[in-house]
Parts: structure tokens; C-alpha cells; sequence
């Protein structure tokens, strides 16, 4: 078995689809793939069965979804570059905009190719826990200001006609708690400006297929903000729940270190957390591993391991990739078992904001991406090789 390689569950990812099919139908909401988590087009058709489209954030996202996937596209960027609007403007049915002056600049073009015109709000309600994935935190480029969307209409740089919806974004992996808290925001600034649209976006960061979500709280919620605005259509645009743990990702033991002062051995893997699995440093977050427990940012890790030195069944491992970043670190775990150089290592939820975010820094190449459908038979669908390192380069 070639490592290391991305496996996608299809039954996982058939699970998941089924809970947002279910939210959409029960609640008469639109849901649509956000492509900046998940992207392999491989499982595309399986998706589309179940979703009502993709959401994009630059041209080839754009193309990607509309030529892949189907349904409605849609696409929001902070800004759009002058040079692609033709061409993206051919490809979406809905179109968001950051400011007035994005609105102004390209709002009437789009509407005379048909699409829906769309501005990003920004309601300030911080409800995101890490500052970085945080769109309401103070000084932030996403989205308009209620103070700023009517200082546009006054002056009258901005006409509120050209508008045919609202968009706001303000989770990152959160639950009904955090949606109803930035509603009641969105609709205490912005609730003036509803009966004049067609459509509200209320983003992604919902984690409706984790476990313990409050799935019929979400569709209660979503139908009493139906029944207060009946002409608007609804949409959610999650990325994560589409294919939360719904991958793993399959990485081999090059090699095991002696024990350090700290009483863990460095073990030296085939994947790498830059390279495979960039959001472990960006986020950061330590990911589960098939047999392990983490013991990653905390003071736990030597503590444990001076307590139960010598004990039988007590292994402490520091994950670490092949490349010469020094914080190539993935995490460290306990296992009940000694690792051994060719051991197989399963990390669980790589199927989002890998392949997406992955790359070949080092010279690192990419793992091979694999869906393993319902029968359980493999289906090797990608493999990277020398060209895809350096016709980049």
C-alpha cells in the first residue's frame, strides 16, 4: 500500500449529505457546497444529488463548480480583480460583493448578464473563538458595516436597488447557539433593509453533521426566520459539514528516535503537517489518530510520561513530518502499543481543508486521494508525482 494518501469515506459523506438534504427539505432552505473546505471532484456527482449547488471565491473555484458540480454557483471575494469579471460573470447565477464600491463598480454589469446581485454585512457579533477565522473581529475587511451601508446610500455612491440579497459569515465550526446570537444581530442592524431583497446567505462555520448538533433546533430556527420573512429564499453555504469525518488521511513510520529529556520519542512520518495538513499549524488544531489519545498543547505530555515510565502498555510519540521545518509537528499521542518503523498511522477528519490547502513545500510530494466507496472497494482516483512539484515552479 503506497503512503501517504487522502481516503474519502463515501459512506460517511453519503451520511452527511442525507442531514443537510433533510435540514434543506424540512426547513425549505438552500444549501450549497462551500468549495474552500472540500473540493474533489471525484465525489462532485455524489454531492450534487444532494445540495443545491457550490459558493466560490475566486474565478477557478468558480469554473471548478459550474463545470463539475452543476446547480447554482455563487461567488463571493473580498474584492474582484477587473480582468475576470467577464469571465466569471458567465459562469455564476449569484454574485456577492464586500462594499458599496464593489457594488457600484461592477453591480449593474452584472445584472444585465442575469446574475443576482448580493453585499456582504458585516453584523459585528464576534462569536468565533480564534481571531484569524473571526469576519466580525475589529478591523476586519469582510463585509459592510451598517454605519457604512448607510453612509453609501446618503451620499448616494450606493443604490440599494441594485441589490437583490443580503450575505453574512460570521461562524467557524460552531452550533445553533452561535447562529441564533449573529441572527439577532443580523436582523436587529439589517432587519430594515430585508423586505426589499430577494435572498439571504447566512454563510458557513455550521457544524450540522457533528455529533450532538441540534439539528431540529436549526430547522425550527430557519423556519420561524422563514415565517417572518416569507418572500426570502434562504441559503447556507457550509463547507466542513458536507465532509466532516468523513476522511482519513494514511501516513506510514519512516523512522522512531530515541527518547528525549521530556520522555518522548520523535517519530518521523511520511506525512507532513505543513505540507498535508496545513490548518495543524494554521489553526491550530492537533487531529485525532486511529489508536492514540492526544496529548498536544498542554503541560500533560512529560508529566505523563515521567509517571509511567517503564509501565507496560504506555507509549508517548511526537509526530513529526519528513521536511526540515522544525515545526513540522503534528501532534503527541499516547498509544497502548510500541510503534515501529513501517507502522501505518490513520489521522481521522483530513477530509477538509486538506487537498484543498496542501502543498509541496520541500519537494514533498502529495498524497494520493482515494474514495472508498459503500462496498468497501478502493478507487484510486489521483496520484501526484515530480510534474505536479515543478510546473508550479
Amino acid at each position: 500500500m503506497n503512503t501517504p494518501r487522502y481516503i474519502i469515506d463515501e459512506a460517511a459523506l453519503v451520511r452527511n449529505l442525507e442531514i443537510l438534504k433533510s435540514v434543506s427539505e424540512r426547513a425549505g432552505v438552500r444549501i450549497l457546497l462551500a468549495q474552500k473546505a472540500f473540493s474533489c471532484t471525484a465525489v462532485y456527482p455524489l454531492c450534487a444529488k444532494y445540495l443545491a449547488g457550490t459558493t466560490a471565491s475566486s474565478l477557478f473555484e468558480a469554473k471548478h463548480g459550474h463545470d463539475n458540480f452543476g446547480g447554482e454557483t455563487h461567488v463571493f471575494a473580498p474584492a474582484f480583480i477587473p480582468e475576470e469579471m467577464d469571465e466569471l460573470l458567465g459562469l455564476v447565477d449569484h454574485i456577492v460583493f464586500n462594499s458599496p464600491r464593489q457594488v457600484a463598480l461592477y453591480g449593474e454589469m452584472a445584472r444585465k448578464r442575469g446574475v443576482s446581485v448580493g453585499l456582504r454585512v458585516n453584523p459585528e457579533v464576534s462569536v468565533a473563538t480564534t481571531p484569524a477565522y473571526d469576519p466580525c473581529r475589529p478591523s476586519s475587511r469582510l463585509g459592510t458595516k451598517l454605519v457604512d451601508l448607510k453612509a453609501s446610500v446618503s451620499t448616494c455612491d450606493f443604490q440599494l436597488s441594485t441589490l437583490d440579497g443580503l450575505h453574512l459569515h460570521c461562524l467557524c465550526e460552531q452550533g445553533l447557539g452561535e447562529l441564533k446570537k449573529v441572527l439577532a444581530g443580523f436582523e436587529e442592524k439589517f432587519g430594515e433593509f430585508l423586505p426589499q431583497m430577494k435572498w439571504v446567505n447566512f454563510g458557513g462555520g455550521h457544524h450540522i453533521t457533528r455529533e450532538g448538533y441540534d439539528v431540529e433546533g436549526l430547522v425550527a430556527l430557519l423556519n420561524d426566520f422563514k415565517a417572518r420573512h416569507p418572500h426570502l429564499v434562504v441559503y447556507l453555504e457550509p463547507g466542513e459539514a458536507i465532509a466532516l469525518n468523513a476522511g482519513t488521511l494514511e501516513s506510514r513510520v519512516l523512522e522512531i528516535q530515541p527518547k528525549g529529556a521530556d520522555g518522548i520519542s520523535n517519530a518521523i512520518l511520511d506525512t507532513s503537517a505543513a505540507c498535508h495538513m496545513p490548518d495543524v499549524i494554521e489553526m491550530p488544531y492537533t487531529p485525532p489518530v486511529v489508536g492514540g489519545v492526544i496529548y498536544r498543547d498542554s503541560q500533560e505530555a512529560p508529566a505523563f510520561a515521567k509517571a509511567t515510565a517503564g509501565r507496560p502498555g504506555t507509549y508517548l510519540y511526537r509526530f513529526g513530518g519528513p521536511t526540515c521545518l522544525a515545526g513540522d509537528e503534528i501532534g503527541v499521542y499516547s498509544f497502548k502499543h510500541k510503534l515501529c518503523e513501517g507502522d501505518t498511522v490513520v489521522f481521522g477528519d483530513m477530509a477538509i481543508y486538506t487537498m484543498v490547502k496542501n502543498n509541496t513545500f520541500n519537494g514533498v510530494n502529495l498524497p494520493d486521494i482515494v474514495v472508498r466507496h459503500v462496498d468497501g472497494s478502493e478507487e484510486l482516483v489521483r496520484k501526484f508525482g515530480y510534474d505536479d512539484f515543478a510546473c508550479r515552479l
